[in-house]
C-alpha cells in the first residue's frame, strides 16, 4: 500500500488540537478570547505541525457548565464573533492543512433553552416530549450524579407543571429525550448544519449518555429500540454531508463496551475513541516507574475495524479522570501527582496538568509526550501542552486547566490587553506563569519545549506506521522500560521509553531482522548495527527515549 492510498482515512495519522475560542487569544481587548482572535494564531498551530483542530463549544449558552449548557445549537456566542467568523478560520485553517471538528453536544441543553423553557411551561407544549418527565417521586438516584459534589439526584422537580424532569448532569442541563424521532432528526439537522459551513466532523460529547434509555417511561423507549442504530445512522448521514467526516467519540468505558461504539469490527458507528483505559493506565505506570499497567492495557484493546482509531492523550479539557482504576490504584496516583486535596476533583481525578505533576522535570514532560506520540492511536493536544503550562488551582475544578492561553511574558501572558478581572479565568502564577512559560519565548529557543513538540510531531507525521501499523511489545528484562515495534507496509519503528530515573541498556531482538539492517535514530543523531539474529543493545538514559526506524540495506526510505 502507497502512503497516497491513505489520504480518505486523514485520522488515522493526524495530530488533533483541542482548544477553547474563550480562553485561547483576545483580539478586540474585551478579555473573552475571539474567533479574530484565533484566526491571528493559526499560522502558530500550522507551524507546531497540527493537522485537525478541534474546537469546543462556541454556542450561545447559559455558562453554567463553561460553554456545555447550549441555549442555541445552531448559534455562535456574541462573544466570540459570528457565523462569519468561524466560516473565516475554518477557511484559514484549510489553507493551512488543517481540517476542523467541533463539539457536538446533543445529551441535554441549557434550561435556558427555547425549547426547555416551553416544555417546563406546560405539559401540552409541543416540546413536552423533547425531554424526560416523570409524575412519581423519584429515587434514591445520588450513586448515577455526573457531578457528585453539586448534586444529589438525576431528578429535579418543575414545580410548575409538578413533575420531575431528568438531567444526568447539572440540574441547569436537562437530558433530551432521544426516544423521540422529532429529537433524532433534530439532532441531524444540527450535524447537517455545521456540515454545510465546511466542517470535518464532530467531537461528540458524552455518548453513552446520549444513547441511554435509562429513565426513559417504557413505552417510550420502545420507540427507540436500538440506540446504536441510531449512531449508526448518524455516521451515514456525516459520511454522505463530509465523506471523509470523523466522529471522534467521549466513552468512558470498559474497552469491551467501547468496542460496541465502534460498531465492533463493522467500524460503523464512532469513527474514533479516546481510549481513557491507556490513559489512566499510563498514569499508573507513572506512579509506579512500571510499564506493565499501560502495556496490560494496551494489549487488551479489542479488535476494530482497521479504518477506526483510538485517540491518545495526555489529557483533556475536563478532570483528568482516574475513574477505571481501584481505589488503591487511584491512591497511588493521587499519592504521586496529586497529593493535595485541591488538586483532586470529585474523588475520581486530578484538575492538574502534567508538567507540575513532573514538577517540571524536563526530561520526564518530554519522556511522557514521546512516549504518547509513538504509541498506536492518534495523538490529541488540549492548548498550551506544546509549552509545558501548568494549572491555576484558584479556578475551580475543571477551570483550573482552562486557564488563558500564554504567548508572551508580557500583562495576561499576551491572552489580551484587558483587566484582569475581565478575563474568563485567572491568569497561571508561580513558576508555570508566562514570566516563565510562553509561546514567544520558546519559538526563539531551540532547546524549548516547543521546539521538541515540533521535531515529535514532524517524525509522527513521517512515520506512518505508527497510526496504522501493527503494534507489538518488545521482550526485555527492565520493567521500568516499555520497548515496542510499530509495522506497516515496509516501515518499522522501535521506540523505548524509560519510566525510571536510572540509566539502562536494553537488550533486544528484532524479528525477522539480522546484519543487513540497521537502527536510524529519529529524535537524534545516531546509527546502531543489528547482529546476524537481529539482537541488539540500546542505550536509554535515564527518563530517556529513543525512536528508532529498522532500515534495510536496499531501503529507499528517507530517515
Amino acid at each position: 500500500m502507497r502512503i497516497t492510498d491513505t489520504a480518505d482515512l486523514w485520522w488515522k495519522n493526524a495530530v488533533v488540537y483541542c482548544l477553547d475560542v474563550e480562553t485561547f487569544m483576545d483580539w478586540d481587548g474585551d478579555g473573552c478570547g475571539d474567533f479574530a482572535g484565533l484566526a491571528q494564531r493559526l499560522d502558530h498551530l500550522a507551524d507546531l505541525g497540527v493537522t485537525c483542530l478541534w474546537l469546543m463549544p462556541f454556542y450561545p449558552t447559559a455558562e453554567r457548565d463553561d460553554g456545555y449548557d447550549i441555549t442555541d445549537f445552531y448559534g455562535v456566542d456574541p462573544r466570540l464573533g459570528t457565523h462569519g467568523d468561524l466560516v473565516e478560520v475554518i477557511r484559514t485553517a484549510k489553507d493551512r492543512g488543517m481540517r476542523v471538528i467541533v463539539d457536538l453536544v446533543v445529551n441535554h441543553t441549557s434550561a435556558k433553552h427555547p425549547w426547555f423553557r416551553s416544555a417546563r411551561s406546560s405539559k401540552d407544549s409541543p416540546y413536552r416530549d423533547w425531554y424526560v418527565w416523570r409524575a412519581d417521586p423519584p429515587p434514591d438516584t445520588s450513586a448515577d450524579v455526573v457531578f457528585p459534589d453539586q448534586e444529589d439526584s438525576i431528578w429535579e422537580l418543575e414545580e410548575k407543571t409538578g413533575e420531575w424532569y431528568l438531567h444526568k448532569f447539572y440540574k441547569e442541563q436537562p437530558d433530551l429525550n432521544v426516544a423521540n424521532p422529532e429529537v433524532r432528526d433534530e439532532i441531524a439537522k444540527v450535524m447537517g448544519f455545521w456540515l454545510q459551513l465546511g466542517l470535518d466532523g464532530f467531537r461528540v460529547d458524552a455518548v453513552p449518555f446520549l444513547l441511554e434509555t435509562s429513565g426513559i417511561p417504557e413505552e417510550e423507549a420502545e420507540r427507540f429500540p436500538d440506540p446504536h442504530q441510531y449512531l449508526r445512522a448518524l455516521r451515514q448521514l456525516l459520511n454522505r454531508r463530509a465523506g471523509a467526516g470523523v466522529l471522534l467519540g467521549e466513552v468512558n468505558l470498559p474497552h469491551d463496551q467501547q468496542a460496541e461504539f465502534f460498531g465492533g469490527t463493522d467500524g460503523d458507528e464512532l469513527t474514533m475513541q479516546f481510549d481513557f483505559i491507556a490513559m489512566q493506565a499510563m498514569y499508573l505506570s507513572l506512579a509506579r516507574c512500571d510499564v506493565t499497567p499501560l502495556v496490560d492495557a494496551l494489549t487488551s484493546r479489542p479488535a476494530i475495524s482497521p479504518d477506526a482509531q483510538w485517540g491518545m492523550f495526555v489529557r483533556n479539557h475536563d478532570e483528568l479522570t482516574l475513574d477505571k482504576l481501584s481505589e488503591d490504584e487511584r491512591a497511588e496516583v493521587f499519592a504521586a501527582f496529586g497529593p493535595e486535596e485541591r488538586m483532586q476533583v470529585y474523588g475520581r481525578g486530578l484538575t492538574r496538568r502534567l508538567p507540575p505533576m513532573l514538577s517540571g522535570d524536563p526530561r520526564r514532560v518530554r519522556m511522557v509526550y514521546s512516549l504518547m506520540f509513538s504509541l498506536p492511536g492518534t495523538p490529541v493536544l488540549f492548548y498550551g501542552e506544546e509549552i509545558g503550562m501548568g494549572e491555576s488551582l484558584a479556578a475551580e475544578g475543571r477551570l483550573a486547566v482552562r486557564t488563558p492561553m500564554q504567548w508572551t511574558a508580557g500583562r495576561n501572558g499576551g491572552f489580551s490587553t484587558a483587566a484582569p478581572g475581565k478575563l474568563p479565568g485567572p491568569v497561571v502564577e508561580g513558576g508555570f506563569s508566562p514570566e516563565f512559560v510562553n509561546v514567544a519565548d520558546q519559538r526563539r529557543d531551540p532547546d524549548s519545549l516547543l521546539s521538541f513538540m515540533k521535531l515529535l510531531i514532524r517524525r509522527y507525521r513521517e512515520s506512518p506506521e505508527l497510526g496504522w501499523g501493527t503494534f507489538e511489545v518488545l521482550g526485555q528484562p527492565h520493567p521500568q522500560v516499555l520497548a515496542h515495534l510499530t509495522s506497516w507496509d515496509d516501515g518499522a519503528l522501535v521506540a523505548l521509553h524509560n519510566l525510571g530515573s536510572e540509566p539502562r541498556t536494553v537488550p533486544l531482538v528484532l524479528p525477522g531482522c539480522g546484519a543487513t539492517h540497521r537502527l536510524e535514530d529519529l529524535l537524534q543523531t545516531g546509527s546502531t548495527a543489528l547482529a546476524d539474529d537481529g539482537s541488539v543493545e540500546l542505550a536509554l538514559e535515564g527518563y530517556g527515549y529513543r525512536w528508532l526506524r529498522v532500515v534495510a540495506e536496499d531501503s529507499r526510505r528517507l530517515v
